[in-house]
């Protein structure tokens, strides 16, 4: 498991709008399912949503953030949420 930082975090910029990204391999994430994850079950009915609870965590600037999708139209992203840096876009899991 990686504890990334932020040095890891990397500031991409278009015309259009601008983000920050860290990327990470599986192996640097910690997997902890829900119970209703354990069962099968999704978080809503059509398995799709702005802020969906997957079942992995990173290791962030010493502190353990679920990482989170936000999936419409069969393509997702995932984003960790912090109080400093804002949404931080978790690429390559």
């Amino acid at each position: 498991m990686t504890k990334f930082t932020k040095q890891n975090i990397i500031d991409i910029k278009s015309n259009s709008s601008s983000y920050k990204k860290i990327h990470c391999d599986k192996e640097d994430l910690i997997i902890s399912e829900l119970d209703w994850q354990k069962r099968g079950l999704q978080q809503t009915v059509s398995g799709y949503g702005s802020k969906l609870t997957t079942r992995y965590y990173i290791n962030f600037e010493r502190f353990n953030y679920r990482v989170y999708c936000r999936c419409f139209s069969n393509s997702g992203t995932c984003y960790i949420k912090t109080k400093r840096f804002g949404e931080i876009v978790i690429d390559a899991i």
